[in-house]
C-alpha cells in the first residue's frame, strides 16, 4: 500500500490511495476539494485518469473536501462514500445509484483494501476519517478535527503511516487579520488542530514500526512549515529535514505504508 496528497488545504484536499495485489491495483480517493479540470491535472502528473479510481470517500461537506465529488461520480459512474450527515448537508444530491454511505466503525471494502471510518470532532453534520488497511499495513488519515478524542486515538493504534493536521501556530493565528469568530472556530475544540495538538497526537501513536508522518492542511494564512516540522521533529525525536508537510499545490510524494 502506497498513498500521496494530491493537495493539502483551504484551497483544496485530496489524498490518493493505492494498493497493488498480483491480479489487480485498486485506487482511493479521500476527498476531491478540487473542481474537475484540477483534479484531472493532478491526476494526470502522477499519469492517472479520474477512471483509474475504483472509489472516493468524502470526509465532510466542507467545500475544500467535497469538492467535484458529484461532477466526477456523474461523470465517470465512480461509486462516492460519505456519512448520511455529509449527504444531507449537501442537499441529498442524486448521485444515480452511486451513492454509499458509511459510519463510525463499520468497515467498508474497496477493492483490495479495507476502510475503518471514525467519527471525529469537528464543525461539520456527520464528519468521518479514516483508518485504510491492505490487511498487513495501516494507514490513518486525520484531519479537519479541534481535538483527539478517546475514540479518536483508539483509532490510531499500531498505525504504519499517518496524514494529521497541523493546522495553525497559536501564536499566529491570534496576530492574524481573522475576525474573532474565525479565531475562535479555528482554535476551538470543534475546529482544526493547532501545531502543539498535532504534535501530541504523533508523540502519543509513535511507536518503532511507525514509517511515515505526513503534516497536512496547514493554514496559509496560521502556520509556517518550518514551524510544523520543528514541533514533528521534536515530538518524533526525529530531525527536522526528515520531516514531511503536504502543500496546496503539489501535495507529497508517494510514500509506502
Amino acid at each position: 500500500m502506497r498513498f500521496r496528497s494530491l493537495g493539502s488545504g483551504s484551497s483544496g484536499n485530496g489524498t490518493l490511495v493505492e494498493v497493488r495485489s498480483e491480479s489487480r491495483t485498486s485506487r482511493l480517493l479521500i476527498d476531491c476539494g478540487f473542481n474537475l479540470r484540477q483534479l484531472d491535472q493532478r491526476l494526470a502528473r502522477e499519469g492517472l485518469t479520474a477512471s483509474d479510481l475504483d472509489a472516493v470517500f468524502i470526509t465532510h461537506e466542507h467545500g475544500d473536501h467535497i469538492g467535484c465529488a458529484h461532477a466526477l461520480s456523474q461523470r465517470e459512474g465512480v461509486d462516492v462514500w460519505m456519512s448520511e450527515g455529509t449527504w444531507l448537508a449537501t442537499g441529498a444530491p442524486d448521485y444515480g445509484g452511486r451513492l454509499r454511505l458509511a459510519r463510525d466503525g463499520e468497515a467498508v471494502e474497496v477493492g483490495e483494501m479495507q476502510l475503518q471510518p471514525f467519527t471525529v470532532p469537528h464543525d461539520a453534520r456527520e464528519p468521518l476519517q479514516l483508518r485504510c488497511t491492505d490487511g498487513a499495513r495501516v494507514l490513518g488519515v486525520l484531519t479537519d478535527l479541534g481535538h483527539a478524542s478517546s475514540h479518536v486515538m483508539a483509532r490510531l493504534a499500531g498505525i504504519d503511516a499517518l496524514v494529521l493536521e497541523f493546522n495553525h501556530d497559536v501564536e499566529l493565528l491570534s496576530q492574524s487579520r481573522y475576525p474573532p469568530f474565525l479565531k475562535r472556530r479555528v482554535g476551538g475544540n470543534y475546529g482544526h488542530l493547532s501545531n502543539a495538538a498535532a504534535a501530541e497526537i504523533a508523540r502519543a501513536v509513535h511507536h518503532p514500526g511507525l514509517r511515515h508522518v505526513v503534516a497536512a492542511h496547514l493554514s496559509a494564512q496560521n502556520n509556517r512549515p518550518e514551524i510544523v516540522r520543528l514541533a514533528m521533529a521534536e515530538a518524533l525525536g526525529a530531525a527536522e529535514h526528515e520531516m514531511l508537510t503536504a502543500n496546496a499545490a503539489g501535495g507529497s510524494p508517494w510514500l509506502d505504508a
